[in-house]
């Protein structure tokens, strides 16, 4: 097993995801190659930067990776919203998310934050 599978904030962006992909592949067909294609790179980044993160050394870079998972859950977000716009999705579809999101943000700040204090000490602070 690599480290960043047992961190919790993993586990959670890894069904996060998976919800969203779900979500995703109701859109119509023709927007699955644009939209929904922007949706699932930008879905696979939360846990593709977080297990990156996990393989640096030193809490410098690990803070830099969690900060993209960050921008890119919410990137995700942004994306749901637009389609709810459309009216790919319903709005009750992406509320029924939005806990999965708001969960994520926390733990992946939280992170973030202990790490900034261990770099802050590193130097110090």
């Amino acid at each position: 097993m690599f480290s960043f599978e047992n961190l919790k904030v993993y586990q959670d962006a890894r069904e996060l995801v998976k919800n969203v992909y779900l979500l995703q592949n109701t859109f119509p067909k023709e927007e699955r190659y644009a939209l929904g294609d922007q949706i699932r790179r930008a879905a696979v980044s939360i846990t593709a930067n977080l297990a990156e993160g996990s393989g640096r050394q030193s809490p410098k870079e690990k803070i830099h990776f969690i900060e993209i998972a960050f921008g890119s859950m919410t990137e995700v977000f942004c994306e749901l919203q637009t389609a709810c716009d459309l009216n790919y999705i319903k709005t009750e579809q992406l509320d029924a998310l939005r806990p999965q999101f708001t969960e994520v943000a926390k733990m992946l700040s939280g992170l973030r934050n202990s790490l900034k204090r261990q770099v802050d000490e590193d130097k110090g602070l």
